[in-house]
C-alpha cells in the first residue's frame, strides 16, 4: 500500500511505524502536520491509499478525511476520548489501558474504531515511558490490524464508537499539597506529567515545572537533613531530594522560569539551581547497591567466579550525555574494570540507551552567557572518552544491551562494545546529520565501516533514516534481536551474558589481538583527530546549520517545512 504518516513531530511513535510499515513492504511517505493546505498538498502528490495519523496537536482538516481513509492513533482504549488520555490513566492508577486506532472525522477521537490494543499499566512507570514502550508496541500492531481491513476505495468505516470526552489536564488538577499528600500521590502526578508539561510548583521560592521524579528510599531518608515537606534537603547528581509528609521524592530536572519571560530549557534540577542548592549535603552512593536507592548509574554482579558477569546501567535522562554524566560513565566504566568480570553488559536506560551529546546544556550554556561551540567541543571530547574507554577493555568481551532507542553518538558508544543486543522493538537513528549536517564523533570512522564496510557505512549516514532492530541486525549493526517484555529482555541479557562468559577465552583472546593490530593500522588517536577536526568546523565555522538546528530543537521551535529524506512524495 502507499501510505502517509501525518505526524506533529517524528516522535517514537512515528519512528516507529515508519519503520515497521515499510519492513511489511508499503511504501510510507511522511508529512510533518504544518498547515491545511500543506496537508492537502501531501495528499495531492503522494495520493495514499491511507492516511495514518499517529501524533497530532490538530484536526486533519475535512478537505483530507472526507476524501481517503484517515487512521489517527489514540493512546487510549475504545471510548476514551480527549487529548490527556495516558495523562488520567496513570494519574488514576488504572491497571489497564490501551489503543485505538479510529477513523479522523470533523470530531476528536469519536470515529469509527478500526482496531484497538489493551495492554497493563507498567508499575511506577512514568508517562513517557509507558508512550515509548506499551503505547508503541500496541500502536504497531493495532495499525497493522487495521490496514489489513482496509479495501480499495473505501473511504468511511462503521459507526461510531460512543465513549466519554475527557478534558486537558490543567495544571490545577496537577498540582501537589506537599503538606498534606503523600509520597505515592505526589510521585503519581509527577509521573503523569513526565515528559510535557511537567508540574507547575515553585522551588526555593521560584516557580518552575517539575520532571524526572524518582521514589527515595529509606536510607536515602535516613541520611539526608530533616526538614518539613516540600522542604529540598539534599542533592544527588542532577536531583533534589524534597520531603514529603511520610518520604521523600528525588526530582531529577525542572525548567526554571525565569521573570523576565526570557526562555527556559529543562535542565538537570541542580544545575537550574546551582546557587541554591550549593550548600546541600550531597547524599553519594556507591554503584554497587540494592534496587531501592535511586540514582542515575548503578552496577551488579551475576554468575560463579569463573565466569562473572557485570552489568553497568546508566539512566540518563532522555539519554542525553552532557558533558558531566560523561565524566560519570567513564569514571564508572574504570571502577568496574578492577572487578574480576569476563563479560560486562552496558545497560544504558529503560527508555533509551544512549541519544549522544547533551543538546540542551550546549544550548544553557549559550543561554548563560557562555560559548554554545566550546560547549558542544568539551560534551564531544567528553564522549570520545566514554567511547575510547570502552574500546580500551580488552580484557573481558563488552556486550551493548539496548532495551530502549538509540541515536547519533549513542548507536556508536553501542558499536564500541563486542556485542550489540537490542530489543525487537527498537529503533537507531546511527547518523549525525539530521542536527544541522553534523559530521560526528565516537570514533565512528573506526566502528561502523569495520562492521558494515565502507560503502554501506557512506549509505547509512547519507540515509538519515530511522532504523529498526532487524533491519540493523540484517546489515551487521546488531548481533542478537530480543524479543519479550523488559523483565524478559533482562532475563534473556542475563541469560546470554552468563553463557558467553562461561565460553573459553579465545574470543577475548581474538579481541584483543585485532585491536592491537587495527591500532599499528591506524591509531585511534588519529580517528579521533580526523572527527574532530570536521566536528571544529560544525561549532567554529561559517556554516551556522548546527546552532541553528540545536537552537529549534530544543527550544521545540515549530517545523516550517518536512525534511526531504523523509517527505518522499516532494524529493523529485
Amino acid at each position: 500500500m502507499r501510505l502517509l504518516l501525518l505526524t506533529h513531530a517524528f516522535n517514537s511513535l512515528a519512528q516507529r511505524l515508519f519503520v515497521e510499515l515499510r519492513a511489511d513492504g508499503h511504501e510510507v511517505s511522511v508529512e510533518l502536520d504544518i498547515a491545511d493546505a500543506v496537508t492537502e498538498e501531501a495528499v495531492a502528490l503522494w495520493q495514499p491509499d491511507v492516511v495514518i495519523a499517529p501524533f497530532l496537536k490538530r484536526r486533519i482538516p475535512e478537505s483530507v478525511w472526507s476524501q481517503r481513509l484517515c487512521l489517527v492513533v489514540h493512546p487510549g482504549p475504545p471510548g476514551d476520548r480527549g487529548p490527556s488520555a495516558l495523562d488520567w490513566a496513570v494519574l488514576g492508577g488504572e491497571r489497564e489501558w490501551g489503543v485505538t486506532v479510529l477513523q479522523a472525522t470533523g470530531e476528536y477521537d469519536a470515529g469509527p474504531v478500526w482496531a484497538s490494543r489493551v495492554f497493563a499499566m507498567r508499575e511506577d512507570a512514568t508517562k513517557s515511558s509507558l508512550y515509548r514502550h506499551e503505547v508503541v508496541e500496541a500502536a504497531a500492531a493495532a495499525v497493522r490490524e487495521a490496514l489489513a481491513k482496509w479495501t480499495p476505495g473505501v473511504v468511511r468505516g462503521a459507526t461510531p464508537t460512543p465513549g466519554r470526552w475527557q478534558p486537558l489536564m490543567t495544571q490545577a488538577v496537577r498540582a501537589i499539597d506537599w503538606l498534606h499528600e503523600d509520597t505515592a500521590t505526589v510521585l503519581r502526578k509527577l509521573r503523569a506529567a513526565d515528559g510535557a508539561p511537567g508540574v507547575a510548583d515553585t522551588v526555593f521560592g521560584v516557580e518552575a515545572h517539575l520532571f524526572d521524579a524518582h521514589r527515595a528510599s529509606s536510607d536515602d531518608l535516613a541520611r539526608a537533613p530533616k526538614g518539613e515537606p516540600g522542604a529540598v534537603v539534599a542533592r544527588r547528581g542532577p536531583a533534589l531530594l524534597r520531603r514529603t509528609v511520610d518520604g521523600g521524592v528525588w526530582i531529577g530536572h525542572v525548567r526554571r522560569h525565569r521573570g523576565d519571560g526570557a526562555p527556559t530549557l529543562k535542565l538537570a534540577a541542580t544545575r537550574a539551581f546551582a546557587a541554591e542548592c550549593g550548600t546541600l549535603p550531597e547524599l553519594a552512593v556507591p554503584l554497587m547497591r540494592d534496587d531501592a536507592t535511586w540514582d542515575e548509574l548503578r552496577y551488579r554482579e551475576h554468575g560463579s567466579a569463573a565466569a562473572r558477569v557485570g552489568v553497568l546501567s546508566f539512566e540518563f535522562h532522555n539519554g542525553a550525555l552532557g558533558t558531566r554524566q560523561c565524566r560519570r560513565l567513564e569514571a564508572a566504566l574504570r571502577e568496574v574494570a578492577t572487578r574480576p568480570t569476563r563479560v560486562l553488559v552496558l545497560d544504558g536506560g529503560p527508555d533509551f540507551f544512549s541519544n549522544g551529546i547533551h543538546l540542551r546544556e550546549i544550548e544553557a550554556d549559550q543561554l548563560e552567557g557562555g560559548s554554545a561551540a566550546d560547549a558542544s567541543l568539551a560534551n564531544i571530547e567528553a564522549i570520545d572518552d566514554v567511547a575510547l574507554a570502552i574500546l580500551s577493555l580488552t580484557d573481558r568481551l563488552v556486550v551493548a544491551a539496548l532495551r530502549g532507542n538509540a541515536g547519533a553518538g549513542g548507536c556508536f558508544l553501542a558499536l564500541a562494545a563486542d556485542e550489540v543486543w537490542a530489543h525487537a522493538g527498537v529503533v537507531q537513528n546511527p547518523h549525525y546529520k539530521n542536527m544541522g549536517n553534523l559530521y560526528g564523533s565516537e570514533y565512528w570512522t573506526y566502528l561502523l565501516p569495520r562492521r558494515v564496510g565502507e560503502a554501506k557505512a557512506r549509505e547509512i549516514m547519507r540515509g538519515r533514516l530511522p532504523m529498526g532492530a532487524r533491519e540493523a541486525h540484517t546489515l551487521g549493526l546488531v548481533d542478537a534481536v530480543l524479543d519479550g517484555d523488559a523483565s524478559g529482555f533482562d532475563a534473556a541479557v542475563q541469560h546470554r551474558a552468563l553463557a558467553l562468559a562461561a565460553a573459553p577465552d579465545d574470543r577475548v583472546r581474538a579481541k584483543a589481538e585485532r585491536r592491537a593490530a587495527d591500532e599499528r593500522v591506524k591509531p585511534l588517536a588519529a580517528y579521533r583527530a580526523e572527527e574532530l577536526r570536521l566536528m571544529h568546523l560544525n561549532f567554529y565555522g561559517f556554516d551556522a546549520s548546527y546552532h541553528v538546528a540545536r537552537h529549534h530543537f530544543v527550544h521545540r521551535k515549530p517545523h516550517a517545512w518536512t525534511p526531504r529524506h523523509l517527505a518522499l512524495h516532494r524529493s523529485s
